[in-house]
């Protein structure tokens, strides 16, 4: 398609272009963690979560005299917590100056209107909420790691720090090794699996599945791993690693395992392989080239999501929604309109002893 289109300022240097092609190019929105929704959903009617904590235990009870006292049990104790839900705030303004003598993107004459921009900027690609969204994977993929982070990199929570408790070392894979001894990465990731496992005690059923998101360094040392290689070889799936597995893993389609539009998860060692495509920046959401991040999947409270209310008088004291979209508008003049979108959210892993990271070297 050509023509002449209109001039968005009559002072440019240019006063008539040929439009061939309207390209609009728009970042990668990772949303891979939620679409996996291992976080439950709890909305809450106040600004702070309550964690309450019992530590149990099984004991072996010894044998005793008859007609002794029996072993008395000790009842566990309990201990409760309180964090207070982040607030995310972001607004944009749209004057009616702004939009006058511009054409609609991608169209030859057709002059914007107020309406289809302010709807661009709310919901569109880059929009208010498309940020929203994009800050909830980075919460994820720090619960995942035991932290919530906020956007200039800083700690707001370390979970292991709140529940006092110490974080496990990280595992060296030795994926790097020029002849590795043969089964040794299935014996780390046995390793994985149990230490898991006993920290997670009840958490951990025969649902659960171990996910490692992995780094793209980590991703490509592994897939081409021997003990990764020789399983696959004389295995229908072999076809998948003879292929590019960048942002895929193994397996098809078809694979009930399959994660919503992430990947296809790559199985070896009982554990569930994903090279995690973050944002394309590789810093804002990421997984660090040599890591990989363990954690659990189909494990009943060990990752939640509270959503507390927005604190104005239609919404306070009700049960929290994921975002609040306010709409304020210039009614006397009618020169611009104002959207703001709120959510106050707090993705916590209230276990995190069943957190484990590794790395490809030593």
């Amino acid at each position: 398609m050509s023509g002449t289109i209109l001039n968005v300022f009559r002072q440019d240097a240019f006063t008539s272009v040929s439009l061939t092609e309207a390209v609009e190019r728009n970042p990668y929105q990772p949303t891979g963690l939620g679409e996996m929704r291992i976080f439950e959903p709890k909305p809450i009617r106040t600004k702070a979560l309550a964690v309450e904590q019992r530590e149990g235990r099984l004991v072996i009870i010894p044998t005793s005299a008859r007609g002794g006292p029996p072993t008395e049990r000790i009842t566990e104790k309990r201990q409760a917590r309180y964090f207070e839900c982040p607030r995310l705030a972001a607004a944009d303004t749209v004057y009616a100056a702004e939009l006058m003598d511009v054409r609609e993107f991608g169209t030859e004459s057709q002059m914007m209107a107020i309406q289809q921009e302010v709807g661009r900027r709310l919901n569109g690609p880059t929009g208010l909420t498309s940020n929203i969204e994009y800050t909830w994977e980075r919460h994820r993929l720090g619960a995942i790691q035991g932290l919530l982070l906020d956007a200039d990199g800083s700690t707001l929570f370390n979970w292991f720090n709140e529940f006092d408790i110490e974080q496990p070392s990280e595992i060296g894979f030795y994926l790097n090794q020029a002849s590795p001894p043969d089964g040794a990465l299935r014996t780390l990731c046995n390793q994985v699996v149990r230490q898991m496992a006993r920290a997670a005690q009840g958490a951990f059923t025969n649902r659960t599945r171990v996910i490692g998101l992995c780094g793209d360094e980590f991703w490509d040392q592994l897939v081409s791993h021997p003990d990764v290689t020789k399983t696959y070889y004389n295995w229908l799936q072999a076809a998948e690693l003879r292929q590019g597995t960048a942002f895929r893993g193994g397996g098809d389609d078809a694979n009930p395992m399959a994660i919503a539009s992430m990947v296809t998860p790559m199985l070896f060692g009982d554990i569930y392989w994903i090279n995690y495509r973050g944002s394309d920046d590789l810093t804002s959401i990421a997984i660090p080239p040599t890591k990989v991040k363990f954690f659990p999947q189909n494990a009943p409270g060990v990752f939640t999501v509270a959503w507390a209310p927005h604190a104005n008088e239609e919404w306070m004291n009700k049960l929290g929604r994921p975002t609040y979209v306010i709409p304020i508008e210039d009614r006397d003049r009618r020169e611009w309109w104002r959207m703001e979108v709120y959510s106050y959210p707090l993705h916590i892993c209230t276990r995190p002893e069943v957190l484990l990271s590794g790395r490809a070297g030593v």
